[in-house]
């Protein structure tokens, strides 16, 4: 073997072990950018979930109206960072059953420009699901109490 043969075969695997360090340090790069990707998801997680739980809560005290807990309830249900997603409303049909007759009531700017007439008739409205809605949605509240992402 001649000595051009001897150094092409050192410099390609140096070449080699080169390119598999670079590949090992990319693999322990990615591998801590996911770690601390998931702890970050399983910290908003925890915070989703303790807040539909403290939600949950304020309705079985009465402490927030129905509408407005099955409102939060609802879009943190779906905030959550889950894959696959759950269907939610088939495990809580009562709350999201209310969530879609109120959802599109307007909130805050939008229904203080509304007339007094218009703003008195959604909320006879409003009244009128929640007491209808009401106890199969204390019910789902009471296991909402103890709520956990199955992960």
């Amino acid at each position: 073997m001649s000595m051009t043969a001897v150094l092409v075969f050192i410099v390609a695997g140096l070449i080699i072990l080169g390119l598999g360090i670079y590949a090992g340090r990319l693999l322990f790069l990615v591998n801590t950018q996911n770690q601390k990707q998931n702890a970050v998801r399983d910290k908003r997680i925890g915070n989703i979930t303790q807040s539909i739980q403290t939600i949950a809560f304020a309705m079985m005290q009465q402490q927030c109206d129905l509408s407005e807990g099955v409102i939060r309830i609802c879009n943190l249900l779906e905030a959550l960072p889950v894959d696959p997603v759950p269907n939610y409303a088939d495990h809580y049909p009562s709350i999201y059953k209310l969530f879609e007759l109120v959802k599109e009531y307007p909130t805050h700017d939008a229904r203080a420009a509304q007339s007094k007439a218009t703003r008195r008739k959604q909320d006879k409205e409003r009244e009128q699901y929640e007491s209808e809605l009401e106890n199969d949605i204390l019910k789902e509240a009471e296991v909402l109490r103890s709520f956990q992402v199955k992960l």
